[in-house]
C-alpha cells in the first residue's frame, strides 16, 4: 500500500459492456492511514516525525513486505541500518489494524451496485501477506469480490507488469476486458500499458460517472 495518491484520469479504449472490474483496496475501498498504527505505538508526535524523516523512507520500507519480504526481515533491516527508528517501524506492524480507518465513502456502494448488476469484481492490492487477513475480517464488502490478488503473497507488487498479468489466470479474462481502479496514477498507467482500461480514483462520485460512461450498471 502506497502513501501518496496522485490524481487525474488515465484510460485505454473502452471495454465492452459487462467487463469485469478490478479494485485496488487501500485508499480506494479501505481508508488506510499508516500514521494511526504508528501513533498507537509511539504517539502522534513521534509518528509524524518518523513519517517526515529525511533519513528514512517509510514508503520504501512498506513496499518490501508488499513485495513478499517478511516483516521480520524488514524490521531486522531497520535494526541494522536505522536502529533509532526501530521502535517506530515495529509499531506499524504491531498496531496495523488501527491503520484501517474505515470504508472510503461511497466506494463500497459501487461494489454492491456492480455486484447486484451481475458484474464480476476482483481485487489487486499492494499489501503484505502477513497483514492482509485483517482486511476481510474488518470489511465485509470484500466478500463480494471473486478473488483478491495480494502482492505480498505473490511476491510481486504494482506497478510491476507481472502482477497485472496474474489477473488473466485469476479472473479467466483477457486484460482488455478488465477495468482497473487505483488511486495511484503510476499503477494505473502500468495497467493501461498492458491493455486494461484504467481509472485513477479521486472519489466515489467521480468514479461512478466514469464507470457509468463505460456502460457499467451504477
Amino acid at each position: 500500500m502506497g502513501l501518496s495518491p496522485t490524481h487525474g484520469p488515465a484510460t485505454t479504449p473502452v471495454p465492452h459492456v459487462g467487463a469485469g472490474v478490478v479494485w485496488d483496496l487501500g485508499n480506494v475501498l479501505i481508508d488506510w492511514d499508516a500514521s494511526r498504527a504508528i501513533a498507537a505505538g509511539v504517539g502522534e508526535h513521534e509518528a509524524a516525525r518518523f513519517l517526515a524523516a529525511d533519513d528514512f523512507d517509510f514508503r520504501a520500507y512498506n513496499h518490501g513486505p508488499d513485495s513478499g519480504l517478511s516483516w521480520d526481515e524488514a524490521e531486522a533491516a531497520v535494526a541494522r541500518s536505522h536502529p533509532h527508528w526501530l521502535e517506530h517501524a515495529r509499531a506499524y506492524r504491531a498496531h496495523f489494524p488501527a491503520s484501517l480507518v474505515g470504508e472510503v465513502p461511497g466506494s463500497s456502494d459501487l461494489v454492491r451496485e456492480l455486484h447486484a448488476g451481475g458484474v464480476r469484481q476482483w481485487g489487486l492490492t499492494n499489501w503484505s501477506h502477513e497483514l492482509y487477513p485483517h482486511a476481510p475480517r474488518m470489511f465485509e464488502v470484500l466478500a463480494l469480490l471473486d478473488d483478491v490478488v495480494v502482492s505480498g503473497t505473490e511476491g510481486l507488487a504494482k506497478p510491476d507488469p507481472r502482477v497485472y498479468e496474474l489477473l488473466v489466470a485469476r479472473t479467466g479474462r483477457p486484460l482488455a476486458d478488465l477495468v482497473f481502479v487505483d488511486d495511484r496514477a503510476d499503477n494505473v498507467a502500468a495497467a493501461c500499458a498492458l491493455g486494461m482500461t484504467g481509472l485513477v480514483f479521486t472519489g466515489a462520485e467521480a468514479l461512478r460517472l466514469d464507470l457509468r460512461g463505460l456502460g457499467l450498471p451504477v
